[in-house]
């Protein structure tokens, strides 16, 4: 038997061992408490999926058929009634502080109905991502309490996060790709902040956020090198909304094309330049940028793994529900061998694309954003600590120029390497295993289900729809194979090169 030294020293000298075992790895830390929590999220979300996803998510869709510019306005104040865009913001920040992981099984749930609905949910985060993970805690404790308050007023306060622009589509999410597109989002600095001048396109819930995360650069010759990353409140001069996208998926949850015309950003709303990244770390800059997106969608990847995972289960469930009760020569389609294999096939689709989400929220948790909020110590202590005291004794603290230089310190410039690369790697093989996954079992449920398949209400067909564009955004399924390829192959062949093309 190998003593704990001596694994260690293992561990060390072949770390793609490590990297094998991360979910049984990190088991034994799990705080139990997370157990129940998920348990809780898990019946909100079917709760939540009985009462008001069944009964509307396709009368939804057909509003927006009938007007192509329909906001889901009364959609995101239901959410916000049910506490959605709290349920997974640290009690730190006004929010209630449910694991993060946790969140993934949530996402499975909804998206299994509607991911249009899921969407408009959970492409939230991806704004709280972006401004959580620049490690600058004053502005993240202002809009996080927003959120909060927006919550009690019942007048929603959600974010979006606008990276894309068109003339350069994925290659933002990756510094070299940058680099050799053709970015086009200007940041000049001026006196007190930044104005900025650039269109962002494919913006999810851009028309109805009030916040928007918003990046540029100012030398669009060598982007990552100097980009600046923002936050904007919609209605800001110089900022609109140029136009909402006519999608053919995911139609209730708007796409928006938002323009910036000489819109000044002070300096109490700049969440990380080459400036401030001066004072934490002395590394290239573009290392600190390529960590903070890292960082951000090794979160966000991961969800829309389990976003795919939801409508192949979606899917599956449709199929089962048709084969059931549908006979084809005198004898009921789920009694045939060859209709039980295809079942077969989309169950084992489902659970794969499951366990590859779940493994990307291993990585997550054990060496990556959500480390230090699920240690056992910090988990319980956020947890049963009353939430009067962080409003009156920590709120305070983080105001502080040193809670946020501390917060970039840990996170932007001591996590080594190999962490980013697992938590990245891992993030990016659930995001394409998951989507691939559930558009090949909604091809599968109408290839079973034929004509019926095809009937707006049967869902099946919306399914396929929804499931395309998972494989487009946060990165293409393509972006996301080279990703895992730089992250978790590349490292172990000296010679090899991504993005070289």
């Amino acid at each position: 038997m190998l003593s704990r030294r001596e694994v260690e020293s293992f561990i060390q000298q072949y770390p793609k061992f490590e990297d094998t075992i991360l979910g049984l790895q990190y088991a034994p830390r799990l705080p139990k408490g997370m157990l129940r929590e998920t348990q809780e999220v898990i019946g909100l979300a079917r709760k939540f999926v009985d009462e008001e996803i069944r009964p509307n998510s396709l009368d939804l869709e057909r509003k927006t058929f009938e007007d192509p510019d329909y906001l889901p306005w009364d959609l995101v104040k239901k959410a916000n009634q049910w506490g959605f865009y709290t349920m997974w913001v640290p009690k730190l920040f006004g929010g209630k502080g449910m694991n993060m992981p946790s969140m993934s099984y949530f996402i499975e749930d909804v998206g299994a109905s509607c991911l249009g609905i899921t969407n408009v949910i959970g492409v939230h985060y991806l704004g709280v991502a972006g401004i959580t993970a620049s490690g600058n805690v004053k502005i993240t404790n202002r809009i996080l309490r927003e959120v909060a308050w927006g919550e009690k007023t019942g007048d929603p306060c959600i974010i979006a996060l606008a990276i894309t622009e068109p003339s350069a589509g994925t290659d933002a999410e990756e510094v070299e790709l940058a680099d050799k597109g053709t970015m086009t989002c200007h940041a000049k600095r001026v006196e007190g902040g930044y104005v900025f001048n650039g269109a962002k396109i494919f913006i999810s819930m851009g028309h109805v956020s009030k916040w928007t995360v918003l990046y540029g650069s100012t030398d669009l010759k060598h982007p990552t090198d100097t980009m600046v990353a923002a936050v904007v409140k919609q209605g800001a001069e110089g900022f609109s909304i140029v136009r909402h996208e006519n999608k053919m998926g995911q139609r209730v949850c708007p796409a928006s094309e938002l323009a910036f015309v000489d819109c000044f950003v002070p300096d109490d709303q700049i969440l990380l330049d080459s400036q401030r990244a001066k004072t934490f770390s002395n590394k290239p800059y573009r290392k600190i940028i390529q960590k903070y997106i890292d960082y951000i969608v090794s979160i966000t990847r991961a969800g829309v793994g389990a976003m795919g995972a939801g409508t192949a289960r979606g899917a599956f469930e449709e199929a089962l529900k048709f084969a059931a009760k549908t006979k084809v020569g005198g004898k009921l389609m789920i009694n045939q061998e060859w209709a039980q294999c295809m079942l077969a096939e989309m169950y084992k689709n489902v659970s794969l694309a499951r366990l590859a989400y779940m493994e990307a929220n291993y990585a997550n948790s054990h060496r990556g954003i959500y480390e230090q909020l699920q240690l056992k110590p910090m988990y319980y202590y956020l947890k049963y600590m009353p939430q009067i005291y962080f409003d009156k004794v920590i709120q305070p603290l983080l105001n502080h120029d040193a809670a946020t230089w501390l917060m970039s310190k840990a996170s932007l410039d001591m996590q080594p390497v190999e962490n980013q690369r697992c938590t990245s790697g891992w993030a990016s093989l659930a995001k394409f295993t998951g989507t691939d996954y559930g558009v090949k079992n909604a091809q599968m449920a109408l290839e079973m289900m034929g004509q019926t398949g095809l009937r707006h209400e049967s869902t099946a067909e919306k399914k396929l729809r929804d499931a395309k564009l998972l494989q487009i955004y946060e990165g293409t399924n393509q972006l996301n194979r080279l990703n895992l390829f730089k992250c978790l192959i590349e490292p172990e062949y000296p010679n090899a090169r991504v993005f070289e093309d």
